[in-house]
Parts: C-alpha cells; structure tokens; sequence
C-alpha cells in the first residue's frame, strides 16, 4: 500500500499530466499521482523525462532490459509491472521481458543482453560492483556514447525505483494488461463478417 496518498491537489499541472497519462498509458501513473504532491518534483520529473526520451544511442531493447534488471534488483514491483508493459509494448520477446528477474537461468538471451544486465545490477548494487572485464566487453560491444548512456540510465532507474519503493509504490496491473497479444487484440474489435 502506498505511503502517501495518491489523490492529490488538482492542480493545472496535475491535470494536464493526468490526461496526458491517461491517453498514453490508459491510466494516470502513480509515481505521477504521489509525486503531484509537490509540484516542483512533478515538473522537474516530467522534463528529465521528456530529455531521457531523446537519448538513442543505446538500443532501445538492451535499454528496458537494463531498467528492468535495476528495477529487480532494487525490487520495485510497479517498476516491474511497467517495464513489462513498455517492453511488449515495444514488441519485445515475451520470454526476455518476463524472465528478467531470473536472467541468469533462463536461455531466452544473448551473450550482451547477459552483459547489460549484468552490468546493471553491479551498478545498482551499493557500492557499485562493476568488473573491469565487463565494462571492457560493453564497451566494445557498444563504444563509449552508448556505454555512457547504458550507466546514465541505470543510474536513472535506481532513482525512479528507490522513489517508487520508498513510497510504497507497487503493481498497477500493467502486466496483466499486455498478455493479450496485439493481433487478437485488433481481431477482436472488428465487426463479425457477415454470413
């Protein structure tokens, strides 16, 4: 249960963001909801969000699922429910967004999807536990602007998470929301032909 309430002010800003969740995501975020609480956060919030959108030098797929291993590590339960969500969203594989939490027994990736998210639970980890082997093989593997990215979204992920966690944030039912595949989806809002 959340530690804070998630019905704040209705401010202009709070319902600009609301609508603006509801259209994108079917519903309004809780992270949006307890952090309208105070303004200056929620703001803040929305533009570093609106830069980190333009960052494209790391692939898109070995970026969720190095959210998605910080969010684990960290244990974020709405992190999780989301990045599910966004990451079919995205087309990926059901198996690499569902397996993230036990990637290291599943068969479901590659040897550098293995090294990101590797790399992002030594990152998250406090200290941080990087080995230089693995950012030696991450930087081959990616060079440096996408590197820099790969540890700037970490980074990123572990202040969404603690935020989340700390509020006692947890599952939206986003993942449950995405196990409808988009073809039957799709097939289920046409007419029935006719006979």
């Amino acid at each position: 249960m959340a530690r804070i309430s998630l019905a704040p002010r209705r401010s202009l800003l709070f319902r600009v963001t609301e609508w603006y969740s509801r259209r994108e995501y079917g519903r309004v975020l809780d992270p949006v909801r307890a952090m309208a609480h105070n303004p200056r956060v929620l703001w803040s919030d929305l533009r570093f969000e609106q830069s980190l959108a333009k960052w494209k030098e790391l692939d898109g797929d070995l970026k969720m699922l190095a959210v998605m291993a910080s969010s684990a590590a960290i244990g974020c339960t709405w992190c999780m429910d989301f990045g599910h969500w966004e990451g079919r969203r995205r087309g990926m594989d059901v198996r690499k967004v569902r397996d993230v939490p036990m990637w290291r027994e599943s068969e479901a990736y590659t040897p550098l999807e293995r090294d990101v998210m590797e790399y992002a639970e030594a990152v998250t980890a406090t200290p941080p536990q990087v080995a230089d082997d693995l950012a030696e093989r991450l930087l081959g593997a990616l060079g440096e602007a996408a590197f820099v990215e790969l540890t700037a979204m970490v980074a990123v992920e572990n202040l969404r998470s603690r935020i989340n966690s700390a509020l006692g944030l947890t599952s939206q039912g986003f993942k449950d929301s995405c196990e409808i595949p988009a073809k039957a989806a799709d097939a289920s809002r046409q007419e029935p032909a006719a006979r």
